[in-house]
């Protein structure tokens, strides 16, 4: 059985800020030795009033730092690993987008966690909504009215469960993620790009008329901007790049019905990753390998003459 395409695991790492603070102090002089003595007071006259003590300037209060960004992002963090660990991924979701929304570019660890947290998040709805619509189909041809309305309904429901995930995490894209990115970070921009692709794939699986030729465009559109950024900075062995190559393909099979361009991009980038497997670090070894294999199986669907099964995906 073949995954359908997510992505590649990438490994991660994680960073943390520290904050500190300081006080200030005031102190006295000492008189020398060997002063003369002072001369004494009359009896009964009035004792001098001491000097008025230096004017202190009020320290300065901090300015307050917006609602969002109180939020220790460090703690955000550790929930996210925890909703994952008890697979709340809704939690993981809510975290990981207020962890993205404080505008910050997120390591390698955070940018796994949100797009494994979605990938749940939306997976759950996908695989609905495949149900849903299967049964609407046998309920059809029953001609129970009262019932394929009910199943339409609900089929309705998901679609709009799903389109509000996909809209959340594109709008995350569009408005810090991708665009925060610096011209050199190019694993970020492949990462994002292929994410953007993917949900906008999602949309396209659900989608009918014109609605659906537009989010096919805008996958097109981000799948390609990817591929090529990473054709030219990134080695064939590279799991993010393979991952892209896995979903494109799947993009042209599954949503364009193009399986000629499928094929052709699926076993290009299969031939390139093979010509270079030595240059594959101890690091990547795994998650390379096992899109490759990803790659194979579904080359091996698709070329068959019994092509009753969809393409695959991985785990992003």
């Amino acid at each position: 059985v073949v995954l359908v395409a997510g992505g590649a695991r990438t490994a991660a790492g994680c960073a943390a800020a520290a904050a500190g603070a300081g006080a200030a102090g005031t102190g006295a002089a000492a008189a020398s030795a060997g002063a003369a003595p002072p001369p004494p007071r009359a009896q009964g006259a009035a004792r001098p009033h001491p000097p008025p003590p230096p004017l202190l300037r009020p320290r300065a209060q901090p300015r307050s730092a917006p609602a969002g960004k109180m939020v220790d992002r460090e703690q955000l963090v550790q929930k996210a690993r925890l909703a994952e660990q008890a697979e709340r991924y809704d939690d993981m979701a809510a975290a990981m987008k207020n962890v993205t929304e404080l505008n910050e570019p997120l390591s390698n660890e955070e940018r796994n966690l949100l797009s494994v947290a979605y990938k749940n998040v939306v997976g759950a709805r996908r695989s609905s909504w495949r149900v849903i619509s299967s049964i609407e189909q046998k309920t059809s041809a029953d001609g129970n009215e009262k019932k394929i309305e009910m199943v339409r309904a609900y089929r309705e429901k998901i679609e709009k469960e799903l389109e509000a995930v996909c809209q959340d995490v594109l709008s995350l894209l569009d408005n810090y993620l991708i665009k925060n990115c610096s011209e050199t970070q190019y694993e970020s921009k492949v990462f994002y790009l292929k994410m953007k692709g993917d949900y906008y794939r999602y949309l396209a699986e659900v989608a009918t008329g014109e609605k659906r030729a537009t989010v096919v465009e805008s996958s097109e559109k981000a799948y390609s901007e990817a591929h090529e950024i990473s054709k030219e900075h990134m080695q064939p062995t590279h799991p993010i790049r393979l991952g892209l190559a896995l979903n494109y393909s799947v993009f042209y099979y599954e949503i364009q019905n193009a399986p000629e361009q499928a094929c052709h991009l699926a076993k290009t980038a299969f031939d390139d990753a093979i010509a270079e497997l030595d240059t594959l670090n101890e690091d990547s070894y795994k998650d390379s390998t096992l899109i490759m294999q990803l790659l194979r199986d579904n080359l091996t669907l698709w070329t068959s003459d019994q092509q009753d099964d969809d393409g695959g995906e991985g785990n992003n």
